[in-house]
């Protein structure tokens, strides 16, 4: 696995003064920035690398250190997936190592007291991509400038930089120091910080100046609202302002490659190696290691076919399990391997019964613990997993996965076995024991009982998966009809109270540690599918939705308020152990199949990418958790192909 040393250990190795400067011993220039350097049009590596850089070691087989060159051609459905650039390079003041842990990054280091206060120690010389320096500067710039400003951000200081309504001390001590300080705890701010769409608490302030009111000469700033067509100056600045979405390419950036692309109509954006990248490796070689990152919008019908012909070098986005035999079969002709990652949600599929449900007596059904363990008891998980899945997933209980060290045997409990007899049996104590034509059961106004699942179109096995389900609930006396839609009308009708049960992914926290948040087990959020009106009142400070009128789930919010508030890891660990034992007992949402395989085609020659790995979106960043800057081809040819 591969691990970072302490930099002081390294340099010494390489020759390096990290706290005077670098020296040009044990550096070794990029090659494609050679003829630049040597033009005068950039500045030599120990001049654009920090005087702390990130040395990233690779010290086991599973590594190694590489050698520059070459392109890592993706494909992706839309052109809204530009911003996976962003996603995969994986650049962050702080993110996840492959144990989940929070490590600097961008940062030096960080100081954290009580949960409260966190104190960012930026590297010495780090720079933009375009070369300027990158300081407390840019940090003031975002608070100050962004997030108080009222014309560029009417909502308000965000939520996340929030704690019980109140903003945090922001201090800036010198040019290298960053301190963000609230009067209680906030385990929200880290992991928002290393999340695969990051808050990002910082921006080029030299490049964004240009469109800000208080910097901008007047006439100058007149005339880019004029000749942008934008409306106002906060406009414009917003437009400019593209740190996730990575479409302006003349804003700087810390990632490791910077969008080039002008013409959208292409369908193909490039991007470019960064020259100021705060990384090298043991042997004195600036990352990344690849010269360009590119990404290829093409038709997600014919991603697969387009991987399976080699024209991608790395790949899972559009690909399925479903592709797999496919894709194995084409490998040598393609001159690819495909590796098998897991999926790290909770559950890959979950039904979610509406306890916000309109119609009073369904809604009475959904809120029965007797009638949600019904249904998961009347679900043929292992038929699914074969007919589906080729046998190659698990029964799931949309809770934590056995990889995680929160997990324990009894959280998949007995209501994911399929047991027909003991459904019925919880059915007929509810009261539903009169059957109408079909055998389907009589609701207590005389209705058949009919359920309506919803889904968002997206997933054509979200379907097939349902047909199964329809089928072994009809023999227990529930009629299932199939309702699909666009996501935003899938998703309003849920907010509304319209859908009565709907199918998605289960909870993001599969791989959950005590210092993860366990608000999705809670109702605190409009996207929890199964209490969306509870979630936004807790979301919205009371001011909208409904408060819970269930004494359990309101149990819930108190925990998870609890757990923000603990600083000590026994406490979180304490409460993440009840919130998941009541979970587990009263099936608020039930899980269908989990860890289904992720296909991932791999170029054969791009080194460092590993052969198992967890495919997941945060944590994790699919590809971001292992540093696709640190891969590298080992053959010329591939090296050269660009």
């Amino acid at each position: 696995m591969r691990f970072r040393l302490p930099a002081t250990l390294i340099a010494a190795a390489l020759g390096i003064g990290l706290a005077t400067g670098v020296s040009a011993q044990g550096l070794i220039e990029t090659p494609l920035l050679e003829d630049a350097v040597k033009a005068g049009e950039l500045p030599p590596i120990q001049e654009r690398i920090p005087d702390e850089p990130l040395i990233v070691s690779f010290a086991t087989s599973d590594g190694a250190p590489g050698i520059h060159g070459g392109d890592i051609n993706m494909l992706i459905p839309r052109e809204r997936y530009l911003r996976h650039m962003v996603v995969y390079s994986y650049a962050r003041l702080v993110g996840y190592n492959e144990e989940y842990e929070l490590e600097p990054d961008l940062v030096r280091d960080l100081e954290v007291v009580e949960g409260r206060s966190f104190t960012f120690h930026l590297r010495r010389g780090h720079k933009w991509s375009d070369g300027a320096p990158f300081t407390a500067d840019d940090f003031r710039y975002w608070w100050e400038d962004v997030v108080l400003n009222e014309e560029l951000n009417p909502g308000g200081i965000p939520s996340y930089m929030l704690v019980d309504g109140a903003p945090p001390v922001v201090e800036f001590p010198d040019d290298h120091t960053v301190r963000y300080t609230w009067p209680k705890p906030n385990p929200y701010f880290l992991p928002r910080i290393a999340g695969a769409s990051p808050l990002f608490i910082y921006r080029p302030a030299h490049y964004l100046r240009r469109f800000h009111v208080r910097y901008a000469d007047p006439e100058k700033l007149a005339k880019a609202v004029e000749d942008s067509r934008r409306p106002s100056w906060a406009s414009l600045h917003n437009r400019r302002d593209r740190m996730y979405r990575f479409d302006n390419i003349n804003q700087p950036t810390l990632q490791p490659w910077k969008n080039s692309t002008t013409d959208k109509s292409s369908g193909r954006y490039v991007g470019l190696r960064n020259p100021f990248y705060h990384k090298i490796d043991e042997n004195g070689r600036q990352l990344p290691y690849v010269d360009r990152f590119i990404l290829t919008v093409a038709a997600p019908a014919l991603i697969a076919a387009q991987a399976g012909s080699g024209q991608t070098d790395l790949q899972a986005l559009g690909l399925a399990l479903t592709d797999w035999t496919f894709l194995k079969q084409a490998e040598d002709r393609g001159n690819y391997d495909t590796l098998a990652w897991r999926q790290a949600m909770g559950a890959t599929v979950a039904l979610f019964p509406n306890l916000n449900y309109d119609d009073p007596v369904y809604r009475d059904l959904f809120r029965d613990v007797r009638f949600r363990r019904a249904l998961s008891l009347a679900i043929d998980r292992e038929l699914i997993n074969e007919v589906v899945y080729f046998g190659d997933a698990r029964s799931a209980s949309n809770l934590v996965l056995d990889r995680s060290s929160l997990f324990k045997p009894e959280y998949a409990g007995d209501w994911t076995r399929y047991d027909k007899k003991a459904a019925r049996k919880l059915l007929d104590e509810i009261g539903l024991t009169k059957k109408g034509p079909g055998g389907i059961r009589l609701l207590p106004d005389g209705r058949k009982l009919e359920i309506i699942v919803e889904t968002s179109g997206e997933d054509p096995q979200q379907t097939d998966i349902l047909e199964l389900i329809e089928e072994t609930w009809r023999e227990v006396g529930v009629k299932m009809f199939i309702k699909p839609s666009q996501r935003d009308t899938f998703r309003n009708r849920v907010y509304a109270g319209l859908a009565q049960i709907s199918v998605w992914t289960g909870i993001q926290a599969g791989l959950a540690t005590p210092d993860t948040s366990p608000e999705e087990l809670a109702p605190t959020s409009q996207l929890g599918l199964q209490w969306p009106k509870w979630g936004l009142y807790h979301e919205s400070g009371g001011t909208m939705g409904e408060a819970p009128d269930m004494e359990i789930p309101a149990k819930l919010v108190r925990l998870v308020e609890q757990w923000d508030l603990a600083s000590e890891r026994a406490e979180k660990k304490r409460i993440w152990d009840e919130i998941l034992e009541i979970n587990a007992e009263q099936i608020y949402s039930i899980g269908i199949v989990s860890s289904v395989p992720q296909p991932i085609v791999v170029r054969r020659g791009l080194r460092n990418v590993p052969r198992e790995g967890i495919y997941h979106w945060d944590p994790g960043a699919y590809f971001g958790l292992y540093r696709p800057d640190s891969f590298w081809y080992d053959t010329p040819e591939l090296r050269n192909r660009s």
